[in-house]
């Protein structure tokens, strides 16, 4: 079996995350590749399971070795990467994987996957109910909702170097359609 890999993208606030864990329960042959990154946890954040957190300089380390399929500074000071011995770990269990990813790393992984890859944009909205959706989450300090807003501006225009586009503006109706799009990817 070919190993697939299925990447969903979106702008913070925008329900990446909500819909790749409704894949992952929906889905028993999809797998989660956890990101490593140099950010500090969220109170809610286990290591190992959301990323691995890990110290900027060991960081650089893993980049030094090649240790990664892709990576990125996405805020100063902020590196997330994928680590090339997750796909392989969960490749070796003849599951697929499952990227929850930023804008930038969606593109980088659709281009290093080709074929084998499934990159699904989700859409916010609006800009202003993503910025309602950060807000809620009650977890950035409001520096950060700000760049995370100008930062989605330029995200959205982004959409056009993924796969698929979802709209997720009702939650039940963006399940369905992932559902469908992720069930043809892998009958293929």
């Amino acid at each position: 079996m070919e190993g697939k890999v299925i990447i969903f993208s979106a702008p913070s606030g925008a329900g990446k995350t909500t819909l790749s864990k409704f894949v992952l329960q929906s889905f028993p042959q999809l797998e989660f590749s956890v990101s490593a990154t140099t950010r500090l946890p969220r109170a809610h954040e286990t290591h190992g399971k959301d990323y691995y957190f890990i110290s900027i300089d060991e960081f650089k380390k893993l980049i030094q070795q090649n240790a990664f399929v892709e990576w990125e500074e996405v805020y100063n000071g902020s590196f997330y990467g994928t680590l090339k011995s997750e796909v392989d770990r969960i490749w070796a269990k003849n599951h697929h994987v499952v990227f929850d990813v930023d804008v930038k790393g969606g593109i980088n992984l659709k281009k290093i996957f080709g074929h084998r890859a499934l990159s699904i944009f989700i859409m916010p909205p609006s800009i202003d109910i993503l910025e309602k959706r950060l807000r809620k989450r009650d977890t950035e300090s409001e520096e950060m909702i700000k760049k995370r807003v100008l930062k989605a501006f330029k995200e959205i225009d982004d959409y056009k170097y993924f796969d698929k586009l979802v709209l997720n503006d009702r939650l039940e109706k963006s399940k369905k359609d992932i559902y469908q799009m992720i069930q043809h990817f892998l009958e293929k």
